[in-house]
């Protein structure tokens, strides 16, 4: 008996991971399912960050409220950096690469976040390299496959493997055309997509770049958390606003739109950017 419930605390940390990814994956299946009911992705991004803000103050003004060092005007800045590179430009370009590409496509381009953010540390001088020891060459080595890896699964196209035939088929594509114009055209939007997919990954590692630092200007935990997710959802607003203007876009019922936002903050706002500051912190 204590020898299988240490079997299961040793297998707990790789259980969580494959529930991590699970749930990912089903945040790219839900945000694509939105998108292929007309929701206009700017304004599910600014609800995303709205709600993460609506969480993130009151905690920060009950848990902070006796320790919160002084706010200046470099915090706001970098508080400002962080709302912008971790949430609306990163979720803005991760959207529209998703609306461009695939759910497949778009889990393997994210692999690419530790490598670009490993070679934006070396340049801005957060990490050193020490190729004379083991953990140097171990993380160029890695840094290279990773990035390897992903371009070859993003790039090379190899035949179509057709298992079976779903009878369900939830994303209810319009009619495709034909020939060459629709060929160049997916092509087209392939290679965009993948272009704003790149941009995304490196948006999301200079937050890391600048929350690293702004942990060091302002060691306030939720307060942090809370200055980053309401610049970001600030600046995701104005940016919706300005993209879109239609009203009934705005407006939530009871259907996928309101499932893709309720989910996509649960899954990877404030809980997102409180895990990474623990770990940077």
């Amino acid at each position: 008996m204590k020898r299988a419930c240490n079997l299961l605390q040793e297998l707990k940390p790789v259980v969580l991971m494959v529930l991590v990814q699970i749930v990912y994956a089903a945040g790219n299946v839900i945000y694509k399912l939105a998108i292929n009911d007309g929701m206009n992705m700017t304004v599910a991004a600014a609800y995303r960050l709205i709600l993460a803000s609506a969480f993130t103050i009151p905690v920060a003004l009950i848990f902070d409220r006796k320790k919160r060092p002084r706010i200046t005007w470099r915090v706001l800045f970098m508080a400002f950096l962080c709302g912008l590179f971790g949430g609306n430009l990163f979720l803005n370009l991760y959207t529209e690469a998703l609306a461009l590409t695939s759910v497949t496509l778009m889990l393997t381009v994210v692999n690419l976040i530790p490598g670009i953010t490993f070679v934006m540390a070396v340049l801005f001088g957060l990490e050193k390299l020490n190729f004379g020891a083991a953990e140097g060459k171990a993380k160029v080595v890695g840094t290279i496959i990773g990035i390897s890896g992903a371009m070859v699964l993003i790039f090379v196209k190899g035949f179509e493997i057709n298992i079976w035939s779903p009878k369900i088929n939830l994303m209810h594509p319009h009619q495709n055309q034909n020939g060459h114009m629709a060929s160049h055209l997916d092509f087209s939007n392939t290679l965009l997509g993948v272009s704003c997919a790149i941009g995304s990954c490196c948006s999301f590692s200079l937050y890391f770049i600048v929350q690293a630092k702004m942990i060091e200007a302002y060691p306030s935990f939720h307060s942090s958390i809370a200055l980053i997710c309401t610049m970001g959802a600030i600046q995701a607003v104005v940016v919706a606003l300005f993209f879109e203007r239609d009203w009934n876009q705005w407006k939530l019922s009871y259907n996928i739109r309101l499932l893709t936002v309720l989910y996509t903050f649960a899954w990877s706002s404030a809980d997102r950017m409180w895990l990474i500051h623990s770990a940077l912190g």
